[in-house]
């Protein structure tokens, strides 16, 4: 069967090729490995929104009985159809960069209650500084896929939004501080990810982790990622990937890459990912 998804630019991920079946949470056993990964840039391609490259060391994961839980600024509407081309919705997946969960094989739902107040705080600022951020709920949907490259549809789902509220900033550098300054007096939060500036109430893809891994206890963990907002992510982790992507600002030296906790792939994307996995799991003899 081909998968068709809508949240991946509408293309199909694994052209030709049969969904694979869902990672099961392992039922009464230990968990070898969990891995938390980032998508855009990371597992999946920059561009094209394709994982396909990454398809032997899923697969691997699977037969090993280990967990992977997608960790993203994308929506649950979004995350939740591309869990499913992954065959990864038998595990919960990190939404809005840790606003939110998207529990194992549930659905999203339409509670926009967070989001709305967000918005409502955003436009109460100075027109000075709200003229120079233009978010993703200030965008058609239209306006959203010449921003992000995503199809009409895909772009609907971005647009879905429970928790977060991506953006651009596009004014002075010295505009943007006194627009943070401004939302955190209300308990809004900032956080660099790739080529959007995401505002939210709290909550971060490192805190969820945390909440997941002493959920399912597993041997070791693992986290894949490219941008400043997987940092922590990256360093909460036993093993960290700092997956190369050349379309973003190289991220600075992190803290554990002196002791090789911390490693830098040298292929981008998904056959990064792939690399670091199948690398990982040879060094664990998990092979």
């Amino acid at each position: 069967m081909t998968v068709e998804t809508p949240g991946i630019a509408g293309r199909s991920s694994i052209a030709g090729e049969e969904v694979p079946k869902d990672l099961l949470p392992s039922q009464g056993h230990t968990i070898p490995i969990l891995v938390f990964s980032d998508l855009d840039g990371t597992l999946i391609d920059h561009h094209s929104y394709d994982f396909s490259s990454a398809r032997p060391a899923l697969d691997a994961l699977r037969d090993l009985g280990a967990g992977v839980v997608l960790s993203s600024s994308k929506t649950a509407a979004e995350i939740a159809v591309i869990r499913e081309a992954m065959g990864l919705s038998s595990w919960p997946a990190i939404v809005e960069n840790g606003a939110g969960v998207l529990e194992a094989r549930a659905q999203p739902d339409d509670d926009q209650w967070g989001y709305q107040r967000l918005r409502s705080l955003l436009d109460a600022l100075p027109e000075t500084l709200r003229s120079q951020f233009i978010g993703f709920g200030d965008m058609s949907a239209e306006q959203l896929v010449e921003a992000t490259g995503l199809t009409v549809p895909a772009a609907k789902l971005a647009k879905q939004r429970s928790y977060s509220e991506p953006g651009l900033w596009t004014g002075k550098k010295e505009d943007r501080q006194a627009f943070l300054d401004a939302l955190a007096e209300h308990g809004v939060s900032a956080r660099s990810g790739g080529r959007f500036l995401t505002l939210s109430f709290g909550g971060t893809k490192a805190d969820q982790m945390l909440a997941l891994i002493r959920r399912f206890d597993p041997c070791h963990t693992v986290a894949l990622g490219d941008a400043p907002n997987d940092v922590e992510m990256l360093e909460t982790a036993d093993h960290g990937f700092v997956v190369a992507n050349p379309d973003s600002p190289e991220l600075p030296e992190l803290d554990g890459e002196t002791a090789g906790r911390i490693q830098r792939t040298k292929l981008a994307g998904p056959a990064g990912w792939n690399a670091a996995i199948l690398e990982l799991l040879y060094k664990l003899e998990l092979t």
